[in-house]
């Protein structure tokens, strides 16, 4: 009985080891590979031109200070803030009573002086006949000449006096030196000012000047009359042009960036100094590039990859990109026209496996 049962407990091992690893062979081949449900978009090649992207902000064409030249109270004041102004328009008066009552004195003191020449050039000529006949002294002579010297010197002053006079009588009155608006008004009718006194500030909008930075990789890209195009969250809808006029002659120690300025037309005045900008600055023409969805673009730390569809297998792709053009992003490298991108389902992927495209485009 011993024998016969050691003899069954070995066709049972024999068993086991003969045919229950070929039963699990056989149930391995049976599963199914895993397959990965994904959605794809066809690789494009758009034409874009290459440009810069930065912020900025707008701020005046011009900006000045007008100040009083004379002392005086105050009498009119012909504008507040907001006010266009043109060239040469009265913002203000000066009361000018003592001015103009000056300019009478001395008008006054001026015509008695040309009296006072006349007399002594009538008693000149006499005494010079009477000195050539030797019917008057040298000295009484030279006493007329002298007196006929300070006369014309007292007509000269007089004269200066009187333009004077009359110069800080016009500036009694306050005017624009340009046209534009009055940002600022500093006094009101009453008020004591003297010589010097701001008054106003005044600011040119039409153009205005749109001041940004570059940073110092895109230096070489930029140079005076290239387009500067801009938008701002007060008109989001609307895009406003310029050219660049001006680039500064040095970086940013701290910033490692280059200050420029481009000029913007502004004719209906509805761009106002001290708004934030978005600026693009285009630095070349049309460029033709590989653009992909953005939603495609896998980040690995400061790696960036993409997935793409080889018939029924997904294949990783490192890629570089370039600029962001909307929903889209140009692929600089690592990815050819008419390629299929996976753009939905990316994150379940691995190199190799296995997927099933639900859309193509």
């Amino acid at each position: 009985m011993k024998r016969i049962f050691l003899l069954c407990c070995l066709l049972s091992t024999a068993y086991c080891l003969i045919f229950l690893p070929a039963c699990k062979k056989k149930e391995a081949r049976t599963t199914p590979e895993r397959v990965i449900n994904v959605q794809v978009q066809a690789a494009k090649k758009k034409s874009f031109r290459p440009f810069i992207e930065t912020i900025g902000t707008l701020n005046p064409y011009e900006e000045v200070i007008v100040s009083a030249e004379v002392d005086g109270i105050l009498k009119d004041v012909k504008v507040d803030e907001g006010t266009v102004v043109s060239k040469g328009m009265v913002l203000a008066a000066i009361d000018d009573t003592d001015y103009d009552l000056e300019v009478k004195k001395v008008e006054a003191a001026l015509k008695q002086a040309e009296a006072s020449l006349a007399n002594t050039r009538l008693e000149y000529q006499r005494n010079e006949t009477l000195y050539k006949e030797e019917l008057v002294t040298k000295q009484k002579f030279d006493d007329v000449s002298t007196r006929l010297s300070i006369a014309e010197a007292d007509i000269d002053r007089a004269k200066a006096a009187l333009a004077i006079a009359k110069q800080k009588l016009t500036k009694t009155k306050i005017y624009s030196s340009l046209t534009g608006l009055i940002k600022e008004k500093k006094v009101s009718v009453g008020d004591y000012v003297r010589n010097g006194t701001n008054l106003f500030v005044i600011i040119q909008n039409n153009p205005l000047k749109l001041n940004f930075t570059v940073t110092e990789k895109d230096v070489g890209k930029i140079k005076k009359g290239q387009e500067v195009t801009f938008k701002v969250d007060a008109f989001s809808d609307k895009e406003f042009n310029g050219k660049l006029s001006i680039i500064y002659p040095g970086l940013d120690e701290k910033t490692r960036t280059l200050q420029v300025e481009a000029l913007v037309p502004n004719p209906k005045g509805l761009l106002k100094s001290g708004l934030f900008t978005h600026v693009t600055l285009y630095t070349g023409g049309l460029k033709d590039t590989v653009v992909a969805p953005i939603t495609s673009l896998l980040y690995e730390g400061e790696k960036i990859k993409i997935f793409v569809v080889e018939e029924d297998r997904a294949e990783e792709r490192p890629v570089k990109i370039g600029k962001k053009h909307g929903e889209m992003m140009e692929i600089t490298q690592g990815l050819r026209e008419g390629e299929q991108v996976v753009v939905v389902g990316q994150q379940n992927l691995s190199e190799g496996i296995k997927i099933n495209v639900s859309n193509r485009q």
